[in-house]
C-alpha cells in the first residue's frame, strides 16, 4: 500500500500519479500476462492494480481487496477506466481464498501484498497513524474495528503494553516507555498522537531525541501492528494466497520492516522446502512436499533512483514464490 510520489513511470504503464513502491519489480516478478487473473491484496491507492491491468491488457483482471473504506472509494475512481476488468471489494486479504470462492474464481495467476501502512493513511491526520500531525490516537486501517490505539494505550496493563512495544516495535526501552505512559494516563488519558510522541520522547536522552529516526517511530509501529493484527493477517494471507494460485502462478510480497520480512521469508521457506520434521529425525515422517519454488533467492531492494525520489521506499524489500 505504501505509495511513492515521483517514481519514474514505466514504459506503456499507467498514467503519472501515485506510483507504488517497486512497481516495475512487482509486475516483472508476477510475470503478468493478458487474460490472467491477479489479486491485489492491499489495494490502497490502486497503484499496483493499475500497473497490472496495463500489463495484462486487453483482458486481464484484477481483484482488489482493502479493508479501508477510503482506499476502496479512491480505487473505484482510479480504476473506473478499466471497467469490469477491475473488481474492488472491501475485504481483508487474509480471507482471500474465501473471497475468491464466493466470487466464483477457482484459481488465480498471481497475487501481490504490499504490507504495512499507506502514505494516504500516514498523510491523513484524522486517521491517527502519525505523530507528524497532532490528532486523536486511532490507527485503525478498518474503522469497523472497535479497539483503536487510544484504547490500547489507555487500558492495557503496563506489562502488556511493554510486551507489545517489545514484540512489534523491537523497542529496547519498552518497559520505561510503558511505565511513563501509565504514569501520564493516571493524570489524564493519552488522547492524541502528539501527546504520545511527547511522552516517548522524554524517555530518551536529549542526544537521542533528534536522530535520523524519531524516538516514537517504533512505538507507533508496534501499536499500529497490534491494533490491526497485521502479522497474523499476513500469515493467513500468505497461506490463502498460495493455496489460491494456479500451478505456475506467483505471489509477490513487498514488506517494510524486519518483522514482516522475517515472517515472509520463513513462510516461503516452509512452502518451498516441504518437510517440516525436526532436524534430528533421521528420515521424513511428516509427508509434506514442496508447494512452491523460490523466485527470489534473496530479498530484492528498490533501485537507488527510486530511493532518491521517494525516501519512504528505502526500507522496502520484495520476495516472490511460484506455485508448483
Amino acid at each position: 500500500m505504501t505509495v511513492a510520489d515521483g517514481h519514474p513511470a514505466v514504459p506503456d504503464g499507467p498514467p503519472a500519479g501515485h506510483i507504488p513502491v517497486m512497481a516495475d519489480e512487482v509486475v516483472s516478478y508476477l510475470n503478468c500476462r493478458p487474460g490472467g487473473i491477479y489479486v491485489d491484496g492491499t489495494l490502497g491507492g490502486a497503484g499496483h492494480a493499475r500497473f497490472i491491468l496495463e500489463k495484462t491488457s486487453p483482458d486481464g483482471r484484477v481483484i482488489g481487496l482493502d479493508v479501508d473504506e477510503d482506499a476502496v472509494e479512491q480505487a473505484r475512481v482510479v480504476l473506473r477506466p478499466y471497467g469490469e476488468r477491475a473488481v474492488i471489494l472491501r475485504e481483508n486479504y487474509k480471507n482471500v481464498k474465501t473471497v475468491l470462492t464466493r466470487e466464483g474464481i477457482e484459481g488465480i495467476d498471481g497475487m501481490v501484498i504490499d504490507a504495512g501502512v499507506s502514505s494516504y493513511q500516514l498523510g491523513s491526520p484524522e486517521r491517527g497513524f502519525s505523530f507528524t500531525h497532532d490528532a486523536r490516537l486511532d490507527m485503525r486501517m478498518d474503522r469497523r474495528i472497535k479497539v483503536s490505539a487510544y484504547e490500547l494505550v489507555n487500558s492495557l496493563a503496563e506489562g502488556e503494553l511493554a510486551g507489545i512495544l517489545r514484540a512489534y516495535g523491537e523497542e529496547r526501552k519498552a518497559r520505561a516507555i510503558a511505565r511513563a505512559i501509565v504514569r501520564e494516563r493516571k493524570i489524564k488519558p493519552v488522547a492524541t498522537t502528539g501527546e504520545l510522541a511527547s511522552i516517548v520522547e522524554r524517555c530518551f536522552s536529549p542526544r537521542l531525541r533528534h536522530g535520523r529516526i524519531h524516538p516514537a517511530t517504533r512505538v507507533f509501529q508496534a501499536l499500529r501492528i497490534a491494533v490491526n493484527n497485521e502479522l497474523e493477517n499476513l500469515k493467513a494471507g500468505l497461506e490463502g494466497g498460495v493455496l489460491s494460485l494456479r500451478p505456475g502462478g506467483r505471489m509477490v510480497v513487498v514488506s517494510f520492516h524486519s518483522l514482516e520480512d522475517r515472517l515472509v521469508k520463513t513462510a516461503f521457506r516452509r512452502m518451498t522446502s516441504g518437510c517440516v520434521c525436526p532436524r534430528d529425525v533421521p528420515r521424513c515422517v511428516c509427508g509434506e512436499t514442496p508447494r512452491a519454488r523460490l523466485i527470489t533467492k534473496r530479498a530484492v531492494f528498490p533501485s537507488p533512483g527510486e530511493i532518491e525520489a521517494n525516501p519512504r521506499a528505502r526500507s522496502a524489500r520484495l520476495r516472490a514464490v511460484e506455485k508448483i
